[in-house]
């Protein structure tokens, strides 16, 4: 029984893998150069300079670059001077110097700059600056709209739903609206 559920999991995987996505492995430049010529992958992309496809399901490298999706599922690892750019959602790990995603994503960026919107999930790095509502922020710099946790030096937000622990502490919702070591909502 346990070997039968086994492999009807991992066919699944490879079916749901082979409806969704086009290519296994992928190479992606400048001019929307993909080679083979698809626009989802369904395994591994390395992406050289600038990389664009619409849907990657597994692991996108980025050298030298921007790796851009509308949606990510999986890992993005930057290298080399790498970025990472999601304009709908991701869900997994972005790993890069320069993560930016425009839509939603549920797990972790980690990096030297995030630039997101709605996270659900971890920002790490030296500086995030979030437009949406964030779980957790934490960083050196953390700015953000809408924040649960921020851990930081200078965490700055309009409204804060938990507590932000730093040497400064800005929320306009604040108990105090700038605060040394801890700030929390009214």
């Amino acid at each position: 029984m346990k070997k039968q559920l086994t492999t009807l999991a991992v066919s699944a995987l490879f079916a749901s893998t082979a409806a969704v996505a086009s290519t296994p492995v992928m190479f992606s430049s400048l001019d929307n150069f993909n080679a083979p010529d698809e626009n989802a992958v369904g395994g591994v992309r390395l992406a050289v300079l600038h990389g664009q496809v619409d849907q990657l399901k597994g692991v996108d490298f980025a050298v030298l670059g921007m790796s851009e999706t509308n949606t990510t599922t999986g890992v993005n690892f930057g290298l080399f001077f790498g970025a990472n750019k999601v304009n709908e959602s991701m869900k997994g790990v972005s790993l890069g110097l320069f993560n930016w995603n425009t839509g939603e994503a549920t797990g972790v960026n980690f990096g030297t700059v995030n630039m997101t919107n709605d996270v659900k999930g971890l920002n790490a790095s030296f500086v995030n600056y979030s437009t949406g509502n964030t779980l957790v922020d934490f960083g050196t710099v953390n700015l953000s709209e809408t924040s649960t946790v921020q851990l930081g030096l200078f965490n700055n937000t309009t409204n804060i739903k938990g507590v932000q622990i730093g040497l400064i502490n800005c929320a306009a919702n604040g108990f105090f609206p700038c605060f040394p070591i801890v700030n929390f909502a009214k």
